[in-house]
């Protein structure tokens, strides 16, 4: 039931994109609180503890400040595109399991067993590709690939965070592009390429890092007797780069011709896509046992993300305007005038403390993006949005309590600092400077 009120508020809510009709707003308002009270019951500790936190305060502030009623709305209905993606885009990946895609990349991982750099790259690429897509879901599969081969906890540690944390600054069809995209008003074909850059400068350092770690702890050339990859899967390979492609250059292509938001093209794609793969190949028997796992597993397990990030957008917009986000505000926007470096620190900082105890990325930036203007700061939209990206990406692999972080932790079985800061922190810091210092150039 608790699957059908989520694939219901996000219909609605699409529905009401286009034809912008104020009773439609309300009821899909109604139906985002109904499914964060339904998520919240469901969720794990912390997160039902953060979110029920967040929205109560959310909601105190727009009474305190004077929207009332209106105020949450409003609130809500910015949040809504975001929770429309978490929930749909997991359709995308319908097509690539019945097509047999994941066991491809099983067999190239497979491949590279006895070359631990090439197995890293392999793994770190695997995921820069699927991530997009699977979101969390791309680490739990890679991993189960992999389970068997008992890796050092250290290499899975870097290969998960280093993989992932890519799509985080770079895939429209990921949360953070879209939400700080959409919150700034900037097209994604604006800024896509350069999100690319900082993905690659990213495996590149991370690629760099683990031959010099490798080095110092070796893993040993022969794991396991080579296996060829088998003419199929070296296709289906091209062909999930191919699809990869294709997902992008379509959302693009739609954007620039439509002007309508990413995070909307991205959730009618994800709706589409399975559909047409259906009806084109004929496979609509094949596809139903996916389609009931996602409505019967996929969508229940959002409980976290749905609370938190209804919870997080409603407080992002409810601090806006207020005292504390001014003076925060002013500063920044004193600071930038001295110095965009020491701007650029001040921001990552923000971000990275108030992550760091617990507050999630949502709530940071979505604060951020909605209170700064880059002409008062004296920047370029694009080098905001970039800061704000990779602040996002280097603060999801470091706080504890990221999602990222949490998953990653329980897998390898180490903590959550030790996966941070032990594991990734020279990377992360490495990140962080040249990323700044690209910023710095084109801002």
């Amino acid at each position: 039931m608790r699957s059908y009120l989520i694939l219901l508020m996000c219909i609605v809510f699409l529905v009401q994109y286009f034809l912008q009709l104020i009773w439609l707003e309300y009821l899909v308002v109604v139906l985002a609180l109904i499914a964060f009270v339904a998520s919240a019951t469901n969720a794990n500790p912390f997160p039902r503890i953060v979110g029920i936190i967040m929205l109560g305060t959310g909601i105190i502030l727009e009474f305190y400040k004077g929207p009332g009623l209106a105020g949450i709305a409003e609130g809500i209905m910015l949040i809504l595109p975001l929770l429309c993606l978490v929930t749909l885009a997991p359709l995308l990946s319908l097509p690539l399991k019945q097509g047999g895609y994941f066991e491809a990349v099983e067999s190239l991982l497979r491949n590279l067993l006895h070359h631990p750099k090439r197995l890293f790259a392999g793994i770190t690429t695997s995921l820069f590709v699927l991530s997009p897509i699977l979101s969390l879901g791309s680490v739990r599969i890679i991993n189960e690939f992999l389970a068997d081969l008992k890796l050092p906890s250290f290499m899975s540690a870097k290969s998960y965070l280093i993989g992932f944390s890519t799509a985080v600054m770079w895939s429209p069809y990921f949360a953070s592009v879209s939400l700080v995209l959409y919150y700034l008003d900037m097209p994604v074909g604006n800024y896509i390429l350069y999100g690319i850059g900082l993905s690659f400068l990213s495996l590149l350092i991370g690629n760099f890092l683990f031959v010099l770690w490798e080095k110092r702890h070796p893993l040993g050339q022969n794991i396991r007797p080579e296996m060829p990859i088998e003419k199929k899967d070296r296709n289906r390979l091209v062909l999930l780069g191919v699809f990869v492609i294709s997902l992008l250059s379509m959302s693009l292509t739609i954007e620039y011709i439509t002007k309508w938001s990413m995070i909307v093209i991205v959730s009618l794609i994800s709706i589409l896509l399975p559909l047409v793969w259906g009806t084109v190949t004929n496979s609509w028997k094949a596809l139903y046992p996916h389609f009931k796992v996602y409505r019967d597993q996929s969508v229940p397990m959002l409980n976290n993300e749905i609370t938190l990030f209804t919870s997080a957008g409603l407080f992002a917009h409810a601090i806006q305007g207020t005292s504390l986000a001014n003076t925060v505000s002013e500063f920044l926007v004193v600071v930038a005038s001295q110095s965009f470096l020491l701007f650029a620190l001040a921001v990552m900082i923000i971000v990275l403390v108030f992550t760091y105890i617990g507050l999630h990325q949502i709530a940071v930036i979505a604060a951020l993006a909605m209170q700064l203007n880059p002409q008062d700061l004296g920047i370029s939209t694009l080098s905001l949005a970039m800061l704000l990206l990779l602040s996002w990406s280097i603060s999801a692999s470091l706080s504890p309590f990221s999602g990222l972080n949490l998953m990653v932790s329980r897998i390898v079985g180490i903590s959550g600092v030790q996966v941070g800061l032990r594991a990734n922190g020279l990377h992360l810091l490495m990140l962080a400077i040249l990323g700044i210092g690209i910023i710095m150039f084109i801002r």
